[in-house]
């Protein structure tokens, strides 16, 4: 010290302590208010500049009577820069941290906004937080007067050491970097892999892609072999798409008819189900002359793929009860067998076991 501590001297700076203190409070109280009506408002731009100032205010405030105290102290000038120096690191610490956040939540909510549901892209939002710590890290050293040039040679010298033990975190990083910027796939896609596994993505990270099929569970997929897989994204371009449904009725049927009374249940679900397309127009197309039915597909359209399962049972169930209101016949497929005697009496063969039996020409066996 440059002289001794009096009580004076204690006494100012503990009360620019207070005040410090004592206006951190203030501005958090402040701070909250803005943020609630910042809310409010269609712009996110303040709701951003709000959340900012919520973290570094305080601080500073703090901060500043801190450094304000210790000018009242009667500190030699060693002390007082080492002082400064922690005050100004706190400073850029919480700048650094509060940027990080709400950079990253730009990010996360663009990353959103493209995908046109609620999913999420961690490897952009991790990448943009490691890139601002990274800065403020580098302006904590210079403030500090670290020199930051050997740093910096150390890191492009030990990279090449590191992207060789980190080889398979590295490609998966890059692939899943790739998936995003080609828009091969995106958060909230329904996608189907040549390997079987199917749902919805639901993450994007520095390491894999997690898909969350239809009954819940989740796969675990690394970035590397989505990218090297085949794979049917039944989200793009377009989310809505067609389903079909096979039918077939018996040859007696009026087609003309059978079309009509078809259509109108298509229809009919198209505009009352919910996930169904109201202006879809469904389509019946013949197409096969079965054994013991003409067989036809009925073409319907969803709102995305999951629906296509709840669109087929109500089409089904009501396609059922209409049909047996029209009288219009479902037949089920049977098969008339001939058996004929073969050879010596009592012997009998059955070209065609697994069919139903006709034995209307079966003579006897001590004919």
């Amino acid at each position: 010290m440059n002289r001794t501590l009096t009580l004076h001297d204690a006494i100012v700076a503990g009360i620019w302590v207070a005040v410090g203190l004592a206006a951190a409070l203030v501005l958090r109280v402040i701070l909250r208010w803005l943020a609630e009506r910042a809310l409010r408002t269609k712009w996110e731009g303040d709701d951003i500049i709000v959340d900012i100032l919520r973290t570094i205010a305080p601080w500073s405030a703090v901060a500043g009577g801190l450094a304000a105290a210790a000018a009242a102290l009667p500190l030699n000038r060693a002390v007082g820069n080492v002082v400064n120096e922690t005050l100004t690191t706190s400073i850029i610490v919480a700048a650094t941290l509060t940027a990080a956040r709400v950079v990253g939540g730009l990010v996360r909510t663009v990353a959103q906004s493209r995908s046109g549901v609620a999913g999420s892209a961690t490897i952009f939002v991790n990448i943009t937080r490691i890139v601002v710590m990274a800065m403020g890290f580098l302006v904590i050293l210079q403030t500090l007067g670290i020199s930051i040039a050997p740093l910096l040679t150390a890191l492009g010298v030990g990279g090449l050491a590191i992207a060789l033990a980190l080889k398979d975190t590295l490609a998966n990083l890059f692939a899943g970097v790739h998936i995003l910027v080609s828009k091969t796939v995106q958060p909230g896609d329904y996608i189907r892999l040549s390997s079987g596994e199917e749902g919805y993505v639901v993450d994007v990270n520095w390491r894999n892609t997690v898909v969350e099929q239809l009954n819940n569970n989740r796969v675990i997929i690394p970035n590397a072999k989505l990218a090297g897989t085949n794979m049917t994204n039944f989200t793009r371009p377009e989310q809505k798409l067609s389903v079909t449904v096979q039918v077939g009725v018996g040859y007696e049927s009026d087609l003309e008819h059978v079309e009509k009374v078809t259509i109108e249940v298509a229809e009919q679900v198209m505009k009352e189900v919910s996930g169904a397309v109201p202006d879809h127009e469904p389509a019946v197309r013949f197409h096969t002359f079965g054994d013991s039915r003409i067989g036809f597909t009925v073409i319907l359209g969803v709102g995305e793929f999951s629906d296509k399962y709840r669109i087929k049972h109500e089409f089904i169930k009501r396609l059922h009860r209409r049909y047996r209101a029209e009288g219009i016949r479902i037949p089920a497929p049977e098969r008339t067998v001939s058996l004929r005697q073969a050879g010596q009496a009592g012997e009998v063969a059955i070209p065609h076991p697994r069919a139903s039996l006709d034995t209307a020409d079966l003579p006897s066996p001590t004919a």
